[in-house]
């Protein structure tokens, strides 16, 4: 019999440094989570997408013991076919950084949470004073039908994912009602820099702002952040933050990981991991190319 095909989902193919690493784990100990929240691109997925048949068996073997696999992406409602996908349509998932929360089985949304448009334009103009024009690009929000459509973006933006967009000039790119977040792109500065300059302007009280890899920075609702979206599945299933298992790699999993962190949970970051994730991750695993999450799932499980 040959092994299971990857489940391929859309990716930027992008591999990042020490995607392929490996991680001797030692002991781990003999606690067990009650809940797994974990990262999709950069860390639950493979560079190309996929979910490796490796990583679908530890997945399996969370499920068997009765331990829910949550997964908390910064993917938005237009791709929650793909994140279905990934985690096989059981359970919870955060999507849109914590702004829309779903449960897959029952496909019943249980938060969606949306940046009015006037304030998501007064955060564009705050941000801009300081780093000069940016390029926009907007995940709708307005109403659900609206949400599954495709990204609203701004001529010039260079949208790494295969799929669809409505490219349209930048006095066209806001819709008239809310959006779910907005993604800013600069011609001269990175993602890290883009990011502590917003910080340093935007009022957590007007917005939250973070990025996730991908060359540019992502506007959301106060309040909005993957430890806030992730307590949602929380409350859900009546597991406190103490009892997860959380992974991740990116600047928009540090809300994440810390919650997870602060209440005595286990928080780990894969190889490839931002170097401020790796900082605040108490653990490291191997790299998402080689099974990262799969690999810790199977030293905690001993399967």
């Amino acid at each position: 019999m040959s092994a299971p095909r990857p489940r391929v989902l859309p990716s930027s193919g992008h591999a990042a440094p020490g995607s392929d690493a490996v991680v001797e784990l030692g002991d781990l100990g003999s606690r067990r989570p009650r809940l797994v929240a974990t990262d999709l691109d950069g860390t639950l997925l493979t560079s190309a997408g996929a979910v490796s048949p490796r990583t679908r068996a530890a997945m399996e073997a969370c499920w068997a013991e009765g331990i829910p696999v949550v997964g908390v992406t910064g993917r938005g409602p237009r791709l929650l076919d793909s994140v279905r996908e990934a985690l096989d349509g059981r359970g919870i998932a955060v999507l849109a950084q914590g702004g829309y929360v779903v449960d897959l089985s029952r496909d019943e949304v249980l938060r969606t949470v949306g940046l009015p448009r006037e304030r998501a334009m007064a955060v564009i103009e705050q941000i801009e004073a300081v780093v000069g024009d940016l390029i926009v690009a907007v995940e709708d929000a307005a109403e659900q039908a609206e949400a599954r459509k495709p990204l609203r973006v701004q001529h010039g933006f260079n949208w790494p994912y295969p799929e669809p967009a409505h490219l349209l000039p930048r006095n066209q790119v806001l819709p008239e009602g809310a959006v779910l977040k907005v993604f800013l792109r600069s011609a001269t500065l990175g993602e890290d820099e883009l990011l502590a300059r917003a910080k340093r302007v935007v009022d957590s009280e007007d917005a939250e702002v973070t990025h996730a890899g991908l060359g540019f920075i992502e506007v959301l609702p106060p309040g909005i952040t993957k430890a806030t979206g992730l307590g949602v599945a929380l409350a859900h299933y009546g597991v406190g933050f103490g009892d997860v298992l959380a992974f991740g790699d990116m600047p928009n999993d540090l809300p994440m990981i810390l919650a997870v962190t602060e209440a005595g949970g286990r928080a780990v970051a894969v190889a490839n991991a931002h170097p401020a994730v790796r900082a605040a991750a108490p653990e490291l695993t191997s790299g998402n190319d080689a099974e990262g999450v799969a690999r810790y799932l199977e030293a905690v499980l001993g399967v």
